[in-house]
């Protein structure tokens, strides 16, 4: 049997880490996914053209046209995150992303009462209310990873992603403080000055 775990990280460098233990433990990076906020467009302005296929086309550009790509063929042997790329998933924004949770967040968009991100979780087998605490999370500048793995090896998979990640039930208290009650699809993208404020309300620095 096969069970969803998930991590969200304030900052993406913490997920990227995250990325890499798990794929040295042996997950196929076919069942990792990664989910970054990218409001204030921290991959697009902070690199150069990404074409690791060799096609002269932006690998970027490439994985927002094609959505159910991300992650794929582009990522090959070098792993995850060689595939990411740049969509933008309802009530998110702009997010950088790679792998098979944005694959299918991304097709779940156009019928999904509960939002992409949300419906895409929920599928996976995530509880709904974790589920909306995980996009809100990505939606106040937060980077989300999620694996898939078998369940006997839950618990030592599960310790991996530890490190570094936000503890979901403390922070979404924190934001019920505030008057938020759940994950809502149709309400817009924070800007990149409300979500500096976010990070700097629980102490988090830059993205590395």
């Amino acid at each position: 049997m096969t069970i969803t775990i998930s991590r969200l990280y304030d900052n993406y460098a913490d997920a990227e880490r995250a990325v890499t233990r798990l794929e040295s433990a042996g997950v196929p990076h076919s069942d990792i996914s990664i989910v970054a906020n990218n409001s204030d467009n921290w991959y697009g302005s902070s690199r150069g053209k990404v074409d690791r296929d060799r096609d002269g086309v932006d690998d970027r550009a490439e994985g927002a046209g094609t959505g159910a790509g991300i992650g794929a063929g582009v990522g090959g042997a070098a792993g995850l995150l060689a595939g990411l790329g740049l969509l933008a998933i309802p009530g998110l924004g702009p997010v950088v992303a790679a792998g098979w949770l944005a694959s299918t967040a991304v097709g779940a968009a156009a019928g999904a009462a509960t939002g992409g991100i949300v419906g895409a979780l929920t599928e996976a087998g995530v509880s709904k209310e974790d589920a909306s605490r995980y996009a809100e999370g990505v939606r106040r500048g937060g980077t989300l990873v999620s694996a898939r793995v078998p369940d006997q090896d839950r618990a030592r998979l599960d310790a991996l992603l530890h490190e570094k990640s936000v503890n979901l039930q403390d922070r979404s208290a924190a934001w019920q403080k505030t008057g938020w009650t759940d994950f809502d699809a149709a309400s817009p993208p924070l800007s990149p000055e409300d979500i500096g404020r976010e990070r700097e309300l629980y102490g988090v620095g830059g993205r590395r």
